[in-house]
């Protein structure tokens, strides 16, 4: 009975020292949004803010072109994976259902993209937006965003598509319906899944990239990541208005991700598993 209590046990105590180790910097940010100045520099660690104010969120929103930043945003990742979702989900049947010349090869080619560090593509993504008159553009952000996710997005859905059974798409076909309108009616609500999660996974990926808007973007093509970086510098040592500046960054995400988590995980498990 000890060892099977000791069983049970170590692996709840690890996952609650994890939890708190990286909930805690989180926690620390938010709270911290909310802290009255005094108590942000106090050398006596304030955990609760009890006498809260909004003061430094005012302070992050009045800054000079707040929610132009925030619509470039929104923009390129919204754009990036909308993109991305519609060509993977073909690429992915194509995949699947069809036997065509090369397509391990090209299966091969997706996992290597996948695993290929984007970073060292900046620069030539940089060369071709300055050849092509394109710097502080958002097109160009939004194409190699819509790049970055579009590997994981393909293969996740290839497991989906592959999971289906072709029998219930060769019915529909008897039934009357062409083969778009079978991929329509029959294949694309199953797979709602593998677009939540792959979605949640575009949208984090995009939301956060930092590199390539360094070098591509200034000035008014911006990002939040972009913006956030240079936010201690253009309001000194406020760390008030820079945690809450940073709040208002990871509010989307944690808003996606309440909403989309039980589908998305499962998803993730499934598209991996299957096919």
């Amino acid at each position: 009975m000890r060892r099977s209590l000791f069983g049970r046990t170590w692996p709840n105590v690890i996952a609650v020292v994890l939890i708190v180790f990286f909930v805690f910097p989180v926690y620390w940010m938010i709270a911290t949004a909310f802290k009255q100045d005094r108590d942000i520099i106090s050398k006596t660690p304030v955990f609760i803010p009890f006498d809260a104010t909004f003061d430094h969120f005012g302070t992050a929103v009045d800054a000079p072109d707040f929610w132009t930043y925030v619509t470039n945003s929104v923009t390129v990742t919204v754009g990036a994976v909308v993109i991305s979702l519609v060509i993977a989900t073909l690429a992915a049947f194509a995949v699947a259902r069809m036997k065509f010349r090369g397509r391990k090869a090209f299966v091969l080619v997706i996992m290597m993209a996948q695993m290929a560090p984007w970073e060292v593509m900046t620069i030539a993504v940089y060369m071709i937006s300055r050849d092509n008159d394109m710097l502080n553009s958002l097109l160009p952000l939004t194409l190699f965003y819509m790049m970055m996710v579009l590997p994981f997005t393909i293969w996740t859905l290839r497991g989906f598509i592959a999971a289906v059974p072709k029998e219930l798409e060769e019915s529909a076909m008897v039934d009357g319906c062409t083969r778009t309108q079978a991929f329509v009616k029959v294949i694309f609500p199953l797979l709602a899944p593998g677009l939540m999660s792959t979605s949640l996974f575009g949208f984090i990926t995009a939301w956060n990239e930092f590199p390539l808007v360094l070098i591509v973007n200034k000035e008014q093509g911006k990002t939040l990541p972009l913006w956030l970086s240079s936010f201690k510098t253009a309001f000194g040592n406020d760390w008030g208005a820079t945690m809450a500046a940073s709040t208002m960054f990871a509010i989307p995400v944690l808003i996606l991700f309440v909403f989309l988590q039980r589908k998305a995980v499962g998803g993730l498990t499934d598209g991996a598993v299957k096919g």
